[in-house]
C-alpha cells in the first residue's frame, strides 16, 4: 500500500525559507515519478515541480524557477522541496504526488495515482 506523508509547512514571512518533506512508503523512488503541487484558496491545483527519479529529469513551473529546489534521499524514500524567497502568492496547501513509472515525469495532476494529505504553507507580507 502506497502512502505519502508531507510535513514541514508553516507560517512564515515574505523572504523566508521552508523545506517540505514527503515520506513515501510502498514504493521506491527509482521507479517513481513524483511531483509537488499546490492549491491556493479559491484556485485549482497546479504543479510546482515534477521529477523522474530514475533519470533525475525534472521540470519546474515558472513561478518556482530560481527559488524552489526539489531533491530526494533514496535511502529514506523521501522527497524534499526547498523553498526560498517565499512570497505571499506562494500561500497554498502543498501536496506531493507519485506514480509508479520509470523514465518520465508528468505535469498534470490526473496523471498521478497517489497523493499525500497536504501541508499548509502561509506566507505573510
Amino acid at each position: 500500500q502506497v502512502q505519502l506523508v508531507e510535513s514541514g509547512g508553516g507560517l512564515v514571512q515574505a523572504g523566508d525559507s521552508l523545506r517540505l518533506s514527503c515520506e513515501a512508503s510502498g514504493l521506491t523512488l527509482d521507479s517513481t515519478a513524483m511531483g509537488w503541487f499546490r492549491q491556493a484558496p479559491g484556485k485549482g491545483r497546479e504543479f510546482v515541480v515534477v521529477i523522474s527519479w530514475s533519470d533525475s529529469t525534472m521540470w519546474y513551473a515558472e513561478s518556482a524557477k530560481g527559488r524552489f529546489t526539489i531533491s530526494g534521499d533514496k535511502t529514506k524514500n523521501t522527497m524534499y522541496l526547498q523553498m526560498n524567497s517565499l512570497k505571499p502568492e506562494d500561500t497554498a496547501v502543498y501536496y506531493c504526488a507519485a506514480r509508479k513509472t520509470r523514465g518520465r515525469f508528468y505535469l498534470e495532476e490526473n496523471q498521478y495515482n497517489y497523493w499525500g494529505q497536504g501541508t499548509q504553507v502561509t506566507v505573510s507580507s
